[in-house]
Parts: C-alpha cells; sequence; structure tokens
C-alpha cells in the first residue's frame, strides 16, 4: 500500500521546517497556490480554445 499516513507527514513538515525556516514558509505556499491557480487556468483556456478550433458540422438534408 502507498500512502501517506499523519506521522509520515509531520515528518516531512517538520523537515521542510527546519531546511526553510518558519519564515520562509507563508511565501513558499503563496507561490505553491499561485503556480495551482496559474495551471488551473491555463487548463481551461486550452479546452476553450480547442472547442473554438474544431470546424462547423454542416448537416446534409
Amino acid at each position: 500500500m502507498m500512502g501517506l499516513g499523519m506521522p509520515e507527514l509531520i515528518i516531512i513538515l517538520v523537515i521542510i521546517l527546519i531546511i526553510f525556516g518558519a519564515g520562509k514558509l507563508p511565501e513558499i505556499g503563496a507561490g505553491l497556490g499561485k503556480g495551482i491557480k496559474n495551471f488551473k487556468k491555463a487548463t481551461k483556456e486550452t479546452k476553450i480554445e480547442d472547442k473554438e478550433d474544431e470546424p462547423e458540422k454542416i448537416e446534409k438534408d
């Protein structure tokens, strides 16, 4: 089974806290959030552009 439990997450967070320090964590979180937001926006824009590139369907009588 591959998954992260609570003890593993706590260990990872402690290591991150030691490496970057408490003052840097809000900046890292904000940057990560902006990156995710931009990624979601880009994927939505791609879907919209794909629909515009489709040729119009012509119905035959």
